[in-house]
């Protein structure tokens, strides 16, 4: 059984399973007594996986738990590239990674099996600001190209009523190949954030509601962060970033709109993923569309860092500050 690792703060509970993907399994808020990430409604294998290889998604889900797994150095199918074979959601969501506690948080280490990178993770929390640090470097000789996402996942309490989404994008860009019976969105339309064309008109996609399964992209930021909040007022999440790495955010809806297993019409779940590249398919496939990879040159290492910050907000979100808190209107 994988172990947890739990970091605190007078605000703050936050958990961690370094074994399996060094995912954050809950965000956890003291005061307000609520949790904002989400969980998945069947058992899951807490062991972890001696391949770091899952072929389909169907293998992938066995082990994941909803909340925020990391997606490197491939996102979405399993594929061959540039003569490497990379799983689903790639390595990274999946490797047991080194863990070391810092005075003020956790650092986590991986050398990664599919190609020569060596990535660190550092997560702090200030208050009722997660702070997560990341650097992926190239100790190889040849420059390799890598899809970088977060696959944050809200959930729990934060869905137990209606919500809203606010964002610094301009543009909203339905996946093309993602169209399950419960989409209400036209398959690789474009809108102007947050109408999106929809199979019934047009649509707010600030405001996602009843059953519904879809996938979309959300881009062309002016302002780096996406929040979602509960419209009671009660809870809110805040996320942003800082450097070049993420250019998109991919916008996922799980409302009890799949009925297969192991959704079962059960599951509950939003993700707001910042991701290097707007394609949900994997590597292969985001060089076929001519879509962004990110290019890591030998012993250039790059940098990431994102802030997550849970709050109440009893108005819009417009953006946020330096400490990563958000700005409410």
């Amino acid at each position: 059984m994988s172990r947890e690792i739990v970091l605190e703060s007078a605000d703050l509970r936050v958990v961690l399973l370094p074994e399996i993907g060094g995912t954050v399994t809950g965000i956890f808020h003291k005061r307000l007594q609520k949790s904002v990430l989400g969980r998945v409604p069947w058992d899951v294998v807490r062991e972890p996986d001696p391949d770091l290889f899952a072929s389909d998604e169907a293998i992938w889900l066995t082990r994941y738990s909803g909340g925020w797994p990391l997606m490197f150095p491939n996102a979405g199918d399993a594929c061959r590239f540039g003569g490497v074979d990379h799983g689903f959601h790639g390595e990274a969501s999946l490797a047991a990674w080194h863990a070391t506690p810092l005075p003020s948080g956790l650092r986590l280490e991986h050398e990664f099996r599919a190609l020569p990178v060596r990535m660190t993770r550092r997560f702090t929390l200030q208050g009722d600001v997660l702070h997560l640090t990341e650097t992926a470097e190239n100790t190889g000789d040849v420059a390799v190209d890598v899809m970088w996402g977060q696959h944050v996942t809200f959930g729990s309490d934060l869905l137990d009523g209606p919500v809203v989404i606010d964002a610094g994008a301009a543009r909203i860009v339905v996946d093309a190949s993602f169209d399950p019976q419960a989409n209400p969105w036209v398959p690789g339309a474009t809108g102007q954030w947050p109408t999106v064309p929809a199979k019934a008109g047009t649509a707010d996609a600030s405001r996602p509601t009843g059953q519904m399964a879809s996938l979309a992209y959300l881009t062309d930021f002016a302002r780096p962060f996406v929040a979602i909040r509960r419209l009671d007022g009660s809870l809110a999440a805040a996320l942003s970033w800082q450097g070049g790495v993420f250019d998109c955010v991919w916008y996922w809806c799980e409302l009890q709109g799949t009925p297969e297993p192991p959704w079962n019409g059960r599951t509950r779940l939003i993700g707001l993923e910042p991701c290097s590249t707007a394609c949900g398919h994997g590597l292969t496939e985001a060089a076929r569309r001519g879509a962004r990879l990110i290019r890591l040159a030998p012993n250039a290492p790059v940098t990431s860092t994102l802030r997550l910050h849970v709050f109440q907000a009893a108005g819009a979100v417009t953006g946020t500050d330096s400490h990563g808190r958000a700005i409410v209107q």
